[in-house]
């Protein structure tokens, strides 16, 4: 078969082989460490605690990012999130701190104090909620004869100790990541996200099953209902990822011949802009924000606070969603924005020697391609927020278990097709350079990755 064929020449190329066991091992040691519980709590007794998060709601979504860790209080059970909290930060500063925006411009080094103070502010955000998790483990459910260090009296060390090992855990994870961007096939912190949530997807799809076949749940024909539901969700979910506005592009080069110089017209080529330019990041960018007024509602025992709690606590109700949708427009936005250098590529245009037909080279073409992404990012943010709510729809319309209905969009489903078809971008080039079949057949894709 064709593609058993491709898989062979994967691992005929010594480096990609070396990157995939690479990045295979590191996510071994990131799902090993995810059921390694916390010295000083008895994980026989968690069992009760972890099954509250199967229902899914905003623990359950925890808990998927984190690959179970959360619900087993694990040593990873902050998972990635402070990292990616810092990296939201640490962007939107860039807006507004002259001092960031210097550093956007150094190049190379610029980039490597910005990751510097992204990881440091990390540790904040952990000395923060590795507290605070610990602090809400009682009132989530963790029976109190689980904290066996806490019932000898050693109640101080079991905090102190257990702090430095979620922050450590954290940062561990985080260098996980960055070792798998830089030694594997990369998207490191991505992949960590994406396995984490793939390792709840076959309990969440068999607990659902389970339900449908109760007396009077259900039956065989709504499971089938909902996998091909889910199927189309992934498909259009696929197209999101893919599409692109192609700009044409005309190149005048020179060539010699005949031992004299003339100027030779290229090929009419194309800039693929992308209609989600941004990617999975103003999903997990929001997801990040609407953990926020909770926890701070928290906090107080008003009945307006009460209100706030209970209204995002609840990942299937109304106004979470509305909120969790504008989220998502304004950070496509802004990603976007700082993502797709409009000015940089008409400079490179110009240096090149290209032009787009119709448009004056420099601030013509730089002005012509920030509307043109203006305008595609509308209804490519539109389309993204609308998949990432489509678990409320499907939860409360039809009845689906909360589990698997994470599963159907949402964060969890677009960053798993998001990161899957990065990661397999990444394995097609290193094929198309060495002039192998592909994973993508497709003619655009192949096209767009060579």
């Amino acid at each position: 078969m064709k593609f058993i064929e491709t898989i062979k020449n994967v691992f005929k190329i010594e480096e990609l082989r070396d990157r995939i066991v690479v990045t295979l091992g590191l996510l071994l040691v990131y799902r090993f460490g995810a059921q390694v519980t916390l010295p000083g709590i008895d994980a026989s007794k968690l069992a009760e605690f972890a099954g509250k998060f199967d229902a899914g709601g905003i623990g359950g979504l925890l808990n998927a990012f984190t690959g179970g860790a959360f619900a087993n209080a694990s040593v990873f059970a902050l998972g990635i999130m402070p990292y990616i909290s810092a990296s939201i930060v640490v962007q939107l500063m860039q807006i507004a701190v002259p001092y960031l925006q210097k550093l956007q411009k150094e190049g190379e080094s610029g980039r490597k104090k910005i990751t510097q103070i992204t990881r440091w502010l990390t540790i904040g955000i952990c000395l923060i909620q590795a507290p605070s998790y610990l602090a809400g483990l009682p009132a989530l459910g963790v029976p109190s004869d689980a904290f066996i260090m806490v019932q000898q009296g050693m109640g101080t060390m079991f905090y102190v100790s257990s702090v430095i090992i979620l922050v450590t855990g954290c940062v561990f994870a985080m260098w996980l990541g960055e070792k798998i961007t830089d030694k594997g096939i990369g998207n490191g912190i991505s992949i960590l996200i994406m396995v984490g949530i793939i390792a709840t997807l076959p309990q969440s799809f068999i607990q659902s099953v389970a339900a449908r076949l109760q007396p009077g749940a259900g039956d065989v024909i709504m499971i089938l209902i909902e996998v091909v539901i889910w199927f189309i969700i992934i498909l259009a979910s696929v197209m999101l990822v893919m599409a692109v506005r192609k700009i044409p592009v005309q190149y005048a080069r020179r060539t010699a011949s005949g031992g004299y110089e003339k100027n030779i017209f290229g090929a009419r080529q194309f800039i693929p802009l992308k209609l989600n330019a941004s990617g999975v990041m103003p999903i997990i960018f929001a997801q990040a924000i609407m953990f926020v007024p909770s926890a701070v509602a928290s906090l107080s025992d008003s009945e307006f606070a009460k209100t706030i709690q209970a209204n995002f606590s609840d990942i299937f109700g109304l106004w979470y969603n509305v909120v969790f949708a504008v989220l998502i427009i304004i950070f496509t936005y802004f990603y976007t924005a700082i993502t797709v250098p409009t000015n940089k590529m008409a400079d490179d245009l110009k240096r090149s020697g290209g032009f787009i037909p119709g448009i004056k080279p420099g601030t013509d073409t730089a002005e012509f391609l920030d509307r043109v992404m203006s305008q595609i990012t509308l209804p490519g943010s539109l389309f993204l927020a609308l998949l990432a709510v489509a678990p409320a729809f499907v939860v409360k319309l039809m009845g689906v278990q909360q589990g698997w209905g994470l599963f159907f969009g949402g964060t969890s489903l677009l960053i798993m097709v998001g990161v899957a078809i990065d990661t397999m971008q990444q394995i097609n080039s290193y094929l198309l350079n060495r002039h192998y079949d592909g994973l993508m057949k497709s003619g655009k894709n192949r096209k767009a990755v060579a």
